[in-house]
């Protein structure tokens, strides 16, 4: 691995994984391993050599085969589970690992290797399961001192976005006649005061908040729920912000995106039936709902936001609340 041939060393509480049927394939399957080490550090067996590149996956007797080049003397990875045990390696922070990744990464030239080990070092590197600042404290560098834990900067980065939401709507009094401008203002300040018992749905993306309350797994894994006009994203996009620093950076370019476009249709449609309401009452609850919450929200990554016009439009029956139907009053009847 190292220039010189010099091994990077470990710690003594670091061992190397219990060998098992197909790790050698497995190690001699990652790129970047050179001579006879394994992508560790560790001295590989001598009958695996530097890997070539991958061939198709293939599918043999219903059985799926990762196969590698047996003219290059690496044998084909036969089962899944030689990858799942390949990557149990990395679930959990080792230094040796760390270290090593390290050492390679600062002498690597090659563009595609350097990404492999920058990802595998970020990854080998984040500290989930931390959650103040005394705990991990490079997570927090950037940040103003009164954030003390990870769940309470992310509970404030999703209440930063709904008050902009909310600031939004409330610049948007002018689109109504002055005559109605003071009705359109109660209607916000309704919204406002929802809004600040809900403490602006900032548990969205707390980890330690409710599973109803949550967008994220209990140890802070965010999914992208896919563009507006799909029911889940086909890439598969993840991220777990509470695990380091650039994580937390990433995650603020994910979009809380409106599947009824909030300006191009929510806040219009609300002025309007503010303008229009003769006498009826604007159901303001149904445009929180489609401003403010989940119902109308999607946690979406950068490059499955679609900028498009969503041609969505309010549901006509739900803006304004139903008129109570009057009861008849019966006829008293007298007795004779």
């Amino acid at each position: 691995f190292l220039e010189g041939g010099a091994q990077p060393s470990f710690p003594q509480s670091w061992s190397p994984p219990e060998r098992t049927p197909g790790w050698a394939s497995q190690a001699g399957a990652v790129r970047g391993a050179r001579g006879s080490e394994d992508v560790c550090g560790v001295p590989e067996t001598q009958d695996v050599q530097a890997a070539g590149p991958a061939q198709p996956e293939e599918v043999w007797g219903g059985r799926q085969e990762l196969r590698g080049s047996a003219a290059e003397g690496v044998p084909p990875l036969t089962d899944v589970s030689d990858i799942s045990h390949f990557l149990s390696v990395f679930q959990k922070p080792h230094a040796g690992v760390i270290q090593a990744a390290r050492q390679l990464l600062s002498d690597e030239r090659a563009p595609l290797r350097q990404k492999l080990l920058a990802d595998l070092l970020g990854t080998v590197s984040e500290n989930i399961a931390a959650e103040t600042r005394a705990e991990d404290p490079p997570w927090f560098e950037g940040l103003e001192a009164r954030f003390r834990s990870k769940s309470a900067y992310l509970r404030y980065s999703c209440e930063s976005r709904i008050r902009s939401y909310l600031r939004e709507v409330t610049s948007c009094a002018s689109l109504v006649s002055v005559a109605a401008r003071e009705e359109y203002l109660q209607v916000v300040g309704a919204m406002c005061q929802e809004l600040q018992a809900a403490r602006y749905n900032g548990s969205y993306f707390d980890r330690g908040a409710k599973a109803g309350r949550r967008l994220c797994t209990p140890e802070g894994w965010f999914s992208c729920q896919g563009p507006f006009d799909t029911d889940d994203c086909a890439s598969r996009h993840s991220i777990n912000p509470y695990g380091n620093r650039e994580s937390r950076i990433l995650f603020s370019t994910w979009n809380l995106d409106h599947i009824i476009e909030k300006k191009r249709t929510v806040v219009p449609t609300l002025a309007a039936a503010v303008g229009d309401a003769e006498g009826r009452v604007v159901d303001w609850k149904y445009f929180y709902s489609l401003l403010f919450t989940l119902d109308n929200l999607k946690l979406v990554h950068v490059a499955c936001h679609k900028k498009t016009t969503h041609r969505l439009r309010c549901d006509p029956s739900r803006i304004y609340r139903a008129q109570a139907v009057p009861r008849r009053k019966r006829p008293i009847c007298r007795r004779r």
